[in-house]
Order: structure tokens, then sequence, then C-alpha cells
């Protein structure tokens, strides 16, 4: 049950009125309208306490905010994303200076140049090309919130290491790696252009770790259930959830694979799935049963009519393609509603091969399912497939002796 709002105290108080209205007319769900409300009334009180008003709402500042607040215990239900629908909503009634994106005109002229340099002359994955341009982004911002010069040209290995530990300190080694790995790309890109006088990129160090030193973690068939249970079958987003995460743990489809599906890539009548994976590739899977049934439910129950081809649509109206991101989430609210620990659309994708490999499928075949670009990738499922290792174990063994 949802309760009624509390009063807001502090200097967001005179717009609080205005933000469910405002919240509604955009098409958020009441309980999305209900939380976002109480991230608002404590943001409000933290910015009293902090003896701040609303003209000092910086990024910075929002940052604070929600450092503050993961201190206090709050984990990661507060985030900077989750402050974008009030924050929009503070920048169209008041005097907010936070930017839709808080970059300086000479930033967003240097990061629209690096985008073109990685789609033309790299020729990378859109999904890559707009995860190292918000990392660039934020290296950018870092400097200038540091008090550093907008002049690139003036970069210091000071400032790179600084970010480096910056980054080290919040993210998880693979994201650690992936931030880094950006980094060193713009450091490149402004060597290779004259911004700067010397590659800066050398100077970041690797993130130790070995690639294959994990063992993937699939799910087993209790946990799946409880994921696909938690999904309200009688209600479209129900009907939507399940039938992703039906693709997601039987075809091992990526999120972003999950979220370009056409109405036209599928072919009822061949049993077959078009697949627009990573790099522009376009291939072509066989669909079963169980996942065509989850499809055929939510188009002729739970989609909404509307001229998009996008067979997934986002929750909120008006109806749209679903995002990249929406389809992240999916699961992982799945998980809060089951009870479980988070799973994440990965989790999904390693119990695709693993459950494949204990139906007696090879490597080779978990690869081509997968749609890996090489057989090193799918190598590391050789460390799941526990009958084929005992049987490697005892011919060494008994070769030993």
């Amino acid at each position: 049950m949802i309760r009624g709002p509390r009063r807001v105290v502090g200097p967001l108080a005179p717009y609080a009125a205005g933000l469910r209205p405002a919240l509604s007319a955009s098409g958020y769900a009441p309980t999305t309208i209900h939380r976002q409300y109480g991230v608002f009334r404590q943001l409000s009180g933290w910015l009293s306490a902090e003896g701040l008003g609303t003209a000092q709402l910086t990024e910075a500042v929002a940052v604070s905010f929600v450092q503050a607040r993961r201190r206090a215990g709050y984990g990661a239900v507060i985030s900077i994303a989750g402050l974008t629908p009030l924050l929009r909503y503070l920048r169209r009634v008041s005097s907010v200076p936070l930017a839709p994106a808080s970059t300086t005109d000479h930033e967003v002229g240097t990061l629209a140049a690096y985008r073109r340099y990685l789609e033309q002359e790299r020729g990378l994955a859109p999904l890559t090309v707009t995860s190292n341009v918000l990392i660039a982004g934020r290296f950018l911002r870092t400097r200038r919130l540091g008090g550093a010069s907008e002049d690139l040209t003036k970069i210091t290995v000071g400032e790179v290491h600084a970010f480096v530990l910056a980054e080290a300190n919040r993210l998880s080694i693979g994201a650690t790696r992936a931030s880094l790995g950006a980094t060193r790309s713009l450091l490149r890109y402004l060597f290779a252009i004259g911004t700067l006088s010397r590659d800066l990129s050398v100077t970041i160090p690797r993130i130790a770790g070995a690639r294959l030193g994990t063992l993937p973690r699939g799910l087993d068939a209790a946990t799946v259930g409880a994921l696909l249970g938690s999904c309200d079958r009688h209600g479209n987003v129900g009907r939507r959830d399940f039938a992703i995460m039906t693709l997601q743990v039987r075809l091992g489809l990526r999120a972003h694979e999950v979220a370009a599906m056409l109405l036209e890539d599928i072919d009822w009548r061949a049993g077959e799935l078009t697949v627009r994976g990573k790099g522009g590739r376009i291939e072509g899977l066989p669909l079963p049963a169980d996942v065509g049934e989850a499809l055929v439910d939510y188009l002729q129950h739970g989609r909404a009519v509307t001229g998009t081809r996008a067979v997934f649509l986002r929750a909120a109206a008006p109806p749209a393609p679903i995002s990249r991101n929406a389809v992240v989430m999916v699961s992982r609210t799945a998980s809060r509603r089951a009870g479980i620990e988070v799973v994440g659309t990965h989790r999904l994708r390693h119990t695709a091969a693993t459950d494949m490999l204990q139906a007696g499928a090879t490597l080779r075949e978990v690869g081509q399912v997968l749609r890996h670009s090489g057989d090193a990738t799918t190598a590391i499922y050789a460390k799941v497939d526990q009958g084929s290792l005992q049987r490697v174990a005892r011919a060494w063994a008994e070769t030993a002796r």
C-alpha cells in the first residue's frame, strides 16, 4: 500500500506540490512516483542540513548527496541515475544549475569529435561507443570539478592517476578495467590529434586479474523457476518480463539484443529468431517452443497497440521501445520480488550455457548459440563441464603412473 506523501522541509519545499503531477504527466507509474517523492524529500532535508539552497545543487553536490545516503545504509537504492526524473523537474521549475549532462560547451565539442572518431575511424559497436564517451565525459568533468583548467593540453599524470584511484575505489574489478580502458582510449585519441604532446595512456596501470580466473555462475532450476514465477502473467509488464527472461535463460540473449528485437525478426513458420548482435552482426537461432509460447502470450495479450516495430516496449506511457538498461533491470527486479540474491542478465546467459553443456552440447555448439566470435571466449565454460574434466583428470593420472 502506498502511503500519503510526507511533508517536505528544506529549500525544495516550494516545489514539492508540483512533483507528483509532473511525474504522472510524464508517464511514470504510481510506485515510481512515490519512490521519487521520497528521494526528493530526503534531498531537500539533506540540502537544509548542509546549509545549501537550490542554487547550489550542482553535479558535485548531487554526487555528495548520493554518497551520504549510501554511507547511511541506503545501498544502491539512491543513485545519480535515479535522481534524473526529479532533477529534470527541478530544472523546469527552479534555478537548479545542474545541466542535463553537466557538460561545458568545450567538453561537448571534444566528446562529439571523440564519438565520431570511435564510430568512423575505429568502427566500434554503438554500445561500446556510448560507454566510452560516457566514461570520457566523466573523466573530463572530474578534472574540471577538481579545479583543473578546461584546456586539455594541460592534462597531467597526477590528474590521470587521481581519476584512476577514484574509479578503483568505487567500482568492481571488471568495471574498473572497462573504465580505465576507455580512459586510455581517450588519452590516445587526444595524443593522436595533437592535443597532448605525449601519450599519457601509458601511465594508466593494468588491472590484475586473470580473464578466465572466475567460474561462470549459472542458476539452478529452482532459482530460475523462482525468477520466472515472480512475474504476474495476468498483467502486461509481467508477461513482458517473463518473455524477456525466458529468452535470456534459454538462448542467452544479451540485454541490448533483447532491446533490439523487431517483430519481423521472429519467423513463426520456420521457427527461427534473428538476433542483432554485437558489432552489427545478424545471426539466426532456432526458436524453442517455450520461448515461442512466452512471446505469443506477450504479443497477443501484453503488448500495447503501437506503430513501433520493436518487440518489447517500456512500461511507462507513451509506448516506446524498451531500452537496454530497462532489460538489465528486469531480472534484478524479479530477484527482489522472488526474495533471492540479485541476478544480473549475464547470470542468465551463463545459465543458458551451462544448461546446454549438461544436456550434452559441445563447447563449439554452445559458442554458436551464444554467438561468440571465437572458441577462446567459450573456453571458460570448460571449467563447469565437470564430466569432461573428470575424464581428462583420470586419463592424465593414469598416464602419469
